[in-house]
C-alpha cells in the first residue's frame, strides 16, 4: 500500500490486556517499533488519551460488547477521526448466539437471548450485549458516522462440526466470502465487521 511506510499507529488496549505487553515485542519483530506508539486506557477516555480529529483509520473490534456504554465510546471514536476518516468496528452478533444455542438444544437461553434487549442469554452469559446488524449501524449513524459496508464474520463456520470445516478448507472459505454480506446470511454470522466513515 502507497504511504504505508510513513503510517504512525497509536494501539489502545484495555488496562487489563495481555496484549500490552506483548506489544512492544511484537512491534519490534515486525519492524515497526519506531512507527509504534502504544496507549493504554478505555475506548471512553479515548479523547484525553489521543488528540481529536487526528486518525485516519480506528479499529473497535469486540469492544462495544464490554464497556459500560457502547455510545460513549462510539462518539469519542468518530471525535477522534479526522474528516473522511474510517472506522472498523467488530461486534458479536445477537442473532449467531441465539441460533448457535438453539442448535445445541440450550433453548432456554436461546429464547433469553432472543427476548433481551441486550442479546444476553441469561446473567451467567459474559457479554454485556450482542448487536443486530441495524442496531450496530444505528449506533454509528448516531455518533455522525456514515456506515459503508456491513458484514458477517464466520457465517457458518462456527456452527460446523470440525471434520466437515476441516474437510474442504477452500469450500468453506468460498462459502463465508459469498454469503457474508447477505441477509440472513450475514446476520446469522458469529461477528458483525461494521465499515464506517466520518462525512467530510
Amino acid at each position: 500500500m502507497p504511504g504505508v511506510e510513513r503510517t504512525q499507529a497509536r494501539p489502545l488496549t484495555p488496562r487489563t490486556a495481555v496484549v500490552w505487553a506483548a506489544l512492544p515485542r511484537r512491534a519490534a519483530e515486525a519492524g515497526v517499533a519506531e512507527r509504534i506508539t502504544a496507549v493504554q486506557g478505555d475506548g471512553d477516555r479515548l479523547s484525553e488519551l489521543v488528540p481529536p480529529g487526528c486518525a485516519d483509520l480506528i479499529l473497535c473490534h469486540s469492544l462495544l460488547e464490554v464497556v459500560d456504554d457502547p455510545a460513549d465510546v462510539v462518539a469519542a471514536l468518530a471525535a477522534t477521526l479526522r474528516p473522511g476518516g474510517a472506522a472498523s468496528v467488530l461486534v458479536a452478533s445477537r442473532d449467531a448466539a441465539v441460533l448457535s444455542r438453539a442448535m445445541n438444544g440450550h433453548l432456554d437461553a436461546a429464547v433469553a437471548a432472543l427476548a433481551d434487549p441486550d442479546g444476553r442469554a441469561g446473567p451467567a452469559d459474559k457479554l454485556r450485549r450482542r448487536f443486530d446488524a441495524e442496531g450496530a449501524a444505528a449506533l454509528l449513524r448516531a455518533a455522525g458516522l456514515t456506515v459503508e459496508a456491513i458484514h458477517g464474520v464466520r457465517v457458518l463456520a462456527d456452527l460446523l462440526p470440525g471434520a466437515v470445516a476441516d474437510a474442504d478448507p477452500e469450500a468453506l472459505l468460498a462459502f463465508e466470502l459469498a454469503a457474508a454480506d447477505r441477509p440472513p446470511f450475514r446476520d446469522i454470522a458469529t461477528q458483525l465487521h461494521l465499515y464506517a466513515r466520518l462525512p467530510c
